[in-house]
């Protein structure tokens, strides 16, 4: 019984650890929403835009394989 409990933490936990991906994936929706709202209202902007939006959608995106990786600890080391 007190194994079922564990594993069930332990499940519960790995979940938990997920809602950070969430926030990476809003936070790549609103980065590139944002650069294609630039993009269309200022052409010649485009180059600048572009870089800084795969460097934001590149930090979102390690929050979001930082949180699995996190996950993946809990369920398998833990």
């Amino acid at each position: 019984m007190e194994e079922a409990i564990i594993q069930a933490a332990k499940y519960l936990g790995a979940g938990l650890a997920m809602i950070g991906a969430m926030g990476g994936g809003i936070g790549i929706g609103l980065s590139v929403h944002g650069a294609v709202n630039g993009m269309a209202r200022n052409p010649d902007t485009t180059g600048s835009l572009m870089t800084n939006m795969i460097l934001g959608v590149a930090f979102s995106e390690a929050i979001a394989i930082y949180c699995l990786v996190i996950s993946f600890l809990i369920l398998f080391v833990a």
